[in-house]
């Protein structure tokens, strides 16, 4: 596979994978959820930095299920709202401008299928929460 000239390059992957989860481990929303869920964070780091890889370089070092594995988790909307600003600040500190454009184009895509797929309405950090699991109350205001 061909690569782009304004691709990032593996060092710069990893380094943006594990510069952003310390903003999350941080992060008062998505700690409590990231947090307890992650047991190992360097093999996390570890798998996440295949994953962007994976999706940014062609590289298909990743093997997994990224929508099964925020079905585990209390995940709402305005988590996803919350992941993409760290991701936008982290790119834009780490990478160059091109890269960073690439990386974030490629989160807020991801980012929009994860919250259809689990059936999370993608604007709403108001109710942000699945929609088939709402109550009737919920849904009629």
């Amino acid at each position: 596979m061909t690569v782009a000239p304004d691709t990032p390059s593996e060092e710069a992957i990893a380094t943006l994978v594990d510069r952003f989860y310390e903003r999350v481990r941080r992060d008062p929303e998505l700690g409590a959820v990231f947090n307890p869920a992650v047991h190992d964070w360097p093999e996390h780091k570890a798998l996440l930095s295949r994953f962007w890889s994976s999706v940014e370089r062609g590289t298909r070092s990743y093997r997994g299920n990224p929508m099964a594995a925020h079905l585990r988790h209390p995940v709402r909307a305005g988590h996803f709202d919350r992941w993409l600003e760290l991701w936008r600040e982290t790119c834009t500190d780490v990478l160059d401008p091109a890269g960073a454009a690439r990386m974030i184009d490629h989160a807020e895509r991801i980012a929009h299928s994860l919250k259809l797929g689990l059936g999370l309405r993608p604007h709403s950090r108001r109710l942000g929460v699945p929609v088939m699991h709402l109550p009737a109350q919920a849904r009629e205001s």
